[in-house]
């Protein structure tokens, strides 16, 4: 794999969300390079509007899931993440950076590159990497 694309929770495009990573209002997609961030685009969580039966219930999980899969990701990326961290974890890599501007961590996600794609490879017994600067 020499690029991925990661999906970022965020509620206002500019800083990570303050919520859990499935109940952000938006993702913001990137495609990750060794050396490079792109831009993609920014999508709408179509998923908020579907009403919880429990907390961390799988089906939400599902659709956020299949929401991101229809965009080819591979990564996550959120300062906080909820229950469901344990469902999401089998189908993308997990990252849980620091909260604060996105900007700040794109240069951190591209300086490890090469852990995610090994995370990657590990298939669905993948954890979710902990990038956060105080660790």
């Amino acid at each position: 794999m020499n690029s991925f694309i990661c999906a970022i929770a965020t509620n206002d495009k500019i800083h990570y969300a303050d919520t859990h990573f499935g109940d952000a209002k938006f993702y913001i997609l990137y495609k990750i390079r060794m050396d490079s961030a792109e831009r993609m685009k920014i999508i709408e969580n179509t998923t908020l509007e579907y009403k919880e039966n429990t907390h961390a219930d799988p089906k939400k999980a599902g659709s956020v899931m299949k929401m991101l899969t229809k965009e080819k990701t591979y990564v996550v990326v959120s300062a906080i993440y909820g229950p469901n961290i344990k469902r999401i974890n089998s189908k993308f890599v997990c990252l849980l950076v620091d909260k604060g501007k996105i900007s700040n961590s794109i240069p951190r996600i591209i300086d490890n590159f090469n852990l995610i794609q090994q995370e990657w490879e590990a298939g669905e017994k993948r954890e979710y990497l902990n990038l956060r600067r105080d660790t």
